[in-house]
């Protein structure tokens, strides 16, 4: 008798496992295809494949269209004149981040038709120093349903001479031997071109309101180099608590790398987060071990 009962029970259990198992199986299932579908929804909008890292998707949108020189260095799109926004599934709703390439006579407009569409500004400024011609940076963050967060910036964007089609992909690599700035960093880097990429993440979470930001949705410190003949220019921005923003501009200072920016890219993180942007030229292996020094002064995954 206890045996049958016994027996029973199993019986009852495995026919429950058949019964809600797969139900949970499929729903999961749906919810990564209408992920999925959401993020090809945004690649039609804007016209151009995106990256998909940590849960995050991201589309980046290089102002080809410039020619913005800094001294003697004209500077390629990928080295400080590519603007992105990050969409990140949050609970029943998407919530969007991003930064934006402007001209100053196109900044009126965009801010315009984003407050007008409800999506916040959160940061405006520059992050060069003596470009011509001059160029800021502007700061969004969203939350709703991702395809309309994506037509709304779509329309303020059509305000600029932003290009809204495919971006071309240099295919020629660069001849520039970066190997040695990579080994005093310690990783390899993206190459595109005469371009060096890194994105170095912070050890600790990061948090808008109650959303964890992932490296890739604009919390990692990107560190971007360009060759110029046999010398280097090298420019992008560390993230950083409010104690490591003077021992990171004096590393950096006594390397002879100019600090350009120090600001705030969002409104409600925590920790609370400064990002000091900079400029160098100069042989690469020097303003490598500046860069390098600067870093060490950061919460920075090695």
């Amino acid at each position: 008798m206890k045996k049958r009962i016994l027996f029973l029970i199993l019986l009852t259990s495995v026919v429950v496992q058949l019964i809600i198992l797969p139900a949970e199986k499929i729903s999961a299932g749906e919810k990564i295809v209408v992920n999925q579908n959401e993020w090809k929804t945004l690649e039609q909008i804007f016209g151009r494949k995106g990256t998909v890292q940590d849960n995050v998707f991201k589309v980046t949108f290089p102002r080809s269209d410039l020619k913005v020189q800094v001294g003697e260095v004209m500077i390629e799109p990928g080295l400080a004149l590519t603007g992105w926004l990050a969409f990140k599934l949050h609970e029943n709703e998407t919530m969007m981040m991003g930064d934006l390439v402007l001209l100053d006579t196109e900044v009126p407009q965009v801010i315009s038709k984003l407050c007008s569409s409800g999506i916040d500004i959160t940061g405006l400024h520059n992050h060069l120093i003596s470009e011509m011609p001059s160029v800021m940076y502007l700061h969004v963050e969203g939350h709703g349903e991702a395809k309309k967060l994506a037509e709304s910036v779509k329309t303020a964007l059509a305000q600029t001479g932003t290009p809204l089609t495919q971006p071309s992909v240099p295919t020629q690599p660069s001849a520039f031997d970066w190997s040695k700035v990579e080994a005093i960093m310690g990783q390899k880097a993206r190459r595109s071109g005469d371009l060096l990429q890194l994105s170095i993440s912070r050890s600790e979470p990061i948090k808008e309101n109650t959303t964890v930001i992932p490296p890739f949705m604009g919390v990692a410190s990107p560190i971007n180099f360009q060759a110029v003949g046999k010398k280097a220019v090298t420019t992008g921005d560390f993230v950083l608590l409010a104690n490591e923003v003077n021992p990171v501009v004096r590393a950096l200072t006594e390397h002879g790398i100019t600090v350009t920016a120090i600001h705030n890219h969002m409104l409600f993180e925590s920790p609370r987060l400064f990002f000091l942007h900079f400029w160098g030229f100069d042989d690469p292996e020097k303003l490598a071990r500046g860069l390098k020094a600067a870093l060490e002064k950061t919460n920075h995954v090695k």
